[in-house]
């Protein structure tokens, strides 16, 4: 048997959004569990909106995502000879004629179609007149005028297209450069692709692609045309549904490993289950639990596992992401014992690395910031006798962990007669500046003895010094 290889072609023309990149991550995904190749393809022939940023962008996206390429990027741009090649094949074996025929003439034609209650279309009048080829010819394809052409999906089923209703189709305009259907069929038969997965919005190109092959004499390859992702109101996704592009997932705070594990839940399943890890995915991915029925895109849903995914990893693998955004804050720091220690008071509440990064800033900072309502409500005037005594307290301890610390907060509760959160809370605001933190133990343990002690002092100070 084969190997499968399969393939991505993006059009540089803007960003990798979510029906993209979740198109690349099947036909990888595909690839990987099948020990197949993955090849990466720009198809920028439309060269008016194709720039250099969106390929940068698109290929930025996909490292992002771990979606990695065995060949590539291949561009289109740079094979023009090669279609042309299978062009002059085509036409020197009868699949294919030049047509001097003017826009104008052909839009007469459609007309005069539309009017009798045919099908609009180009009605063949070059089609055995054997013209040379000149400045002014397209090149077209000769489609049988009977019969149908059938698609096999193995997402959709079967659909049978009319052959009368394809018309002879355009395969190189008169500037010698080839159309889209001619060189995407050109280019999987020169890479070998075997298995297409992609959006159905191109089966509409499908049956056209097949005449092709067939002309060529080529072997068909597999194909698996997936429905679109819709937003929750069942409508095609917009930036309003937050269709963004991938590289902005990034800046909100998700996951790589949260959004492919969203994106594959978007038409695949696997049972019942939900959470997967890309090793996870790779095992069990498959062409026969892909969908027939468009997906919601859900941000809410999206959120909930980045929260799982963000549980599940261990501090030091968050590290590395949450560095990016601490920076983003201002906030140079390291992946070293006191990230992971922060990371992992945090981790249990934190459903986005921004929001983990926000609430982070307090470990980092060397001046606290107080809260107007939580300097009013924890840290009057008699506060600065308890904090004066927890400070006392903690610097008296020897060893500093969490057994200690427990049993010093029973002490000052026992000597105050106050209750744990009388006690908890100013000391959380001396600490952060707010009354919204990790658990008081965790925290006071990742900012360590000499920092917690110099905070609460600080704190001291400044209820001493207000009017």
């Amino acid at each position: 048997m084969k190997p499968i290889i399969t393939r991505f072609p993006p059009s540089p023309s803007g960003y990798l959004h979510i029906g993209g990149a979740r198109t690349a991550l099947f036909n990888w995904l595909y690839a990987k569990k099948t020990k197949g190749k993955f090849i990466l393809r720009i198809e920028d022939t439309d060269e008016a909106r194709s720039t250099e940023e969106s390929v940068t962008a698109i290929l930025q996206s996909l490292e992002w995502l771990g979606i990695d390429w065995d060949e590539g990027p291949y561009f289109q741009t740079q094979r023009y000879d090669i279609y042309n090649e299978y062009i002059e094949r085509l036409v020197a074996s009868g699949h294919a004629y030049n047509c001097s025929c003017t826009q104008d003439e052909v839009n007469a034609m459609r007309e005069e179609a539309r009017a009798n209650g045919k099908n609009p279309q180009y009605n063949g009048h070059c089609r055995n007149l054997n013209l040379p080829k000149s400045d002014n010819t397209v090149v077209r394809l000769k489609t049988p005028a009977t019969g149908v052409t059938l698609v096999e999906d193995v997402v959709k089923g079967n659909t049978a297209f009319q052959n009368a209703e394809i018309d002879d189709f355009i395969i190189q305009r008169s500037n010698g450069v080839a159309m889209y259907n001619l060189a995407v069929v050109v280019d999987d038969l020169t890479m070998n692709i075997n298995t297409i997965i992609r959006g159905d919005d191109h089966l509409v190109n499908t049956p056209k692609q097949i005449l092709i092959y067939q002309a060529l004499g080529a072997d068909l390859p597999l194909f698996g045309h997936v429905p679109m992702v819709l937003g929750a109101d069942k409508a095609r996704l917009s930036k309003r549904h937050g269709a963004m592009s991938v590289g902005e997932y990034r800046t909100m705070g998700f996951l790589a490993d949260a959004m492919i594990n969203y994106l594959v839940r978007l038409g695949w399943s696997h049972g019942d289950q939900e959470f997967f890890e890309r090793a996870d995915l790779i095992e069990k991915f498959d062409l026969e639990h892909l969908g027939r029925s468009a997906s919601m895109f859900d941000l809410d849903k999206l959120m909930a596992l980045n929260a799982k995914h963000i549980q599940k990893k261990s501090p030091k693998e968050l590290g590395e992401h949450l560095l990016f955004h601490l920076k983003n804050l201002g906030i140079e720091a390291q992946n070293d014992a006191f990230t992971q220690a922060v990371i992992k008071t945090l981790q249990p509440r934190s459903k986005t690395l921004v929001e983990m990064a926000k609430s982070a800033v307090f470990y980092y900072r060397d001046e606290v910031e107080f809260d107007e309502k939580a300097i009013n409500k924890f840290l009057k005037p008699e506060a600065a006798a308890l904090l004066t005594k927890a400070a006392n307290a903690i610097e008296s301890l020897v060893d500093y962990s969490q057994e200690p610390l427990e049993t010093m907060f029973k002490t000052l509760m026992e000597e105050t007669g106050l209750g744990f959160g009388k006690i908890a809370q100013p000391l959380r605001v001396a600490i952060t500046g707010t009354t919204v933190s990790p658990g008081i133990f965790e925290m006071l343990l990742a900012l360590g003895k000499d920092k917690t002690i110099l905070r609460i002092r600080t704190a001291v100070a400044f209820i001493q010094a207000r009017p």
